[in-house]
């Protein structure tokens, strides 16, 4: 065997036996009184059979460096021998063998970079609801009488009075006529009891009038002792009867007129009359507001009191304003206020946007149903162009502008460092870490506004590590692994 093999087996089996290569960590002296003394250690504590193991050892090593791919190599105790056979052959190769055993020197911390830029930044809250009119009514009939005639449809503008739909009014012009003969009837009978009541009346006043003069002339002859009392006390008799007859009539301004009971017919008979003429006025259904006919629930043949599912008639909304009723969450809406922007989209528009505004907030919260305990807030949005695309009855999505600022300073929200005290961005800068202490402005979705504090400032081109943590301090040396 030449010397260089023989040292490289050596080397081989030095460095499967746990010692350091020759040459790379000490010298050959070192490594050859390390082998010696390992040797001896080795044969102090090994089996009858070690001797016949390291043989096998050094004939495979040998085979192996020689490239004969120790076809024979023995099969008993296969895996230690194997893992030092490996360990060998990389030290032979010269791969990495420091590293396999261990002792590399420790690598600077990585860090990802960005650089601030300064832009728009916006805060939106997202929401969804129905697009209706601004003024919607339910037009509905309480009357039993079939649809005659629908002179519209859905879709037609309609003004407030025209008519909606025609309904038989046979029935109706009967009972009004019904109605007007009670009515007048009642009126006669009080006029005439009005009348019986003057006269009566009248000839009462008269009566008490006669009463009291034949008292008072029986009184003066009682009074001389011309009459007797019997006579007197039939005059005053007569007095107070004629007294309480007059007393009996109702008198208002002067005039005697007949009992409330009468009036009370009379009035009953008026509203009748009246209520049966406004059910034949309503065999007309007309339209309350100006608007459109956006849903017809009736047919010809129908009877106007009964629709399907309870629903109106016709349903008229005014869809030269639009606007959207949405809810928001109650941890949400202390960022709502009247006037905020608001851009609503909807597959109608085909990924184009519309411009409204916040324009009611209801004061009064109520539930959001299906077993949540949180409440909702209803707001109101307006719909600033009619001639969008949108039309009522469709879902659309609203994004309200919560916060915004302009050139701001813009960051990832990863790169905020808050360990309790306050808040930072971490820089690198040639090299070093270096924490820059800020406060935050608008929130954007994944990034957000940071403004230096006293004394600090940010610069364009500076790099800002995305996700740092509480350990980088200043001045830390740190390694950047790549700038976005």
């Amino acid at each position: 065997m030449r010397h260089d093999d023989r040292m490289n087996e050596t080397e081989g089996k030095a460095l499967a036996q746990g010692m350091n290569v020759p040459g790379e960590t000490e010298t050959r002296e070192e490594a050859e009184m390390s082998r010696e003394k390992g040797q001896d250690a080795e044969e102090k504590e090994a089996a009858p059979e070690a001797p016949q193991e390291d043989a096998a050892f050094d004939r495979q090593l040998e085979e192996m460096m020689n490239g004969t791919g120790g076809k024979k190599a023995g099969k008993k105790k296969r895996g230690k021998k194997k893992f030092l056979l490996a360990a060998a052959v990389l030290a032979v190769l010269g791969i990495g063998a420091v590293k396999v055993l261990g002792g590399s020197e420790p690598s600077l911390p990585t860090a990802a970079t960005v650089t601030p830029v300064r832009k728009e930044i916006q805060n939106r809250l997202s929401v969804s609801g129905p697009v209706s009119g601004t003024d919607s009514v339910d037009v509905v009939s309480n009357l039993h009488a079939e649809v005659l005639e629908i002179p519209v449809k859905e879709g037609d503008k309609v003004t407030k009075g025209q008519v909606l739909a025609v309904l038989d009014d046979t029935d109706l012009k009967k009972e009004v006529a019904m109605a007007k003969n009670d009515y007048d009837l009642a009126v006669s009978t009080c006029a005439e009891q009005d009348r019986d009541a003057r006269n009566g009346y009248a000839k009462a006043v008269q009566d008490l009038k006669t009463a009291q003069d034949n008292y008072n002339r029986t009184k003066v002859l009682y009074d001389s002792g011309d009459v007797p009392l019997v006579d007197l006390e039939t005059a005053e008799n007569g007095l107070n009867d004629a007294k309480r007859q007059a007393a009996s009539y109702e008198v208002k301004n002067g005039q005697a007129v007949a009992g409330d009971s009468y009036r009370l017919q009379v009035e009953k008979a008026r509203f009748e009359y009246e209520k049966k003429q406004e059910q034949l006025a309503d065999t007309q259904i007309t339209s309350p507001i100006d608007g459109t006919v956006v849903r017809v629930n009736t047919k010809v043949g129908r009877f106007a009191d009964s629709v399907e599912d309870s629903e109106p008639l016709f349903i008229i909304e005014n869809l030269d304003v639009l606007e959207m009723e949405i809810k928001v969450s109650e941890y949400s809406i202390g960022k709502v206020k009247v006037g905020q922007k608001v851009q609503i989209s909807a597959d109608i528009l085909n990924g184009k946007t519309v411009e409204g505004e916040v324009i009611k907030i209801s004061p009064t919260g109520e539930e959001k149903g299906g077993g949540s305990t949180e409440r909702v807030i209803p707001i109101t949005i307006g719909i600033k162009d009619s001639s969008s695309g949108l039309i009522a009855g469709i879902t659309a999505k609203a994004e309200i502008l919560i916060q915004e600022a302009e050139d701001a300073f813009v960051v990832p929200i990863t790169a905020l460092i808050d360990n309790g005290e306050g808040t930072y961005i971490a820089t690198a800068q040639e090299g070093k870490v270096r924490r820059i202490p800020v406060s935050t402005g608008v929130d954007g979705d994944v990034e957000i506004q940071v403004i230096p504090q006293e004394g600090y400032e940010l610069t364009q081109g500076m790099m800002v590590i995305t996700n740092p943590n509480t350990t980088l301090t200043d001045g830390m040396d740190v390694t950047i692994m790549s700038q976005e």
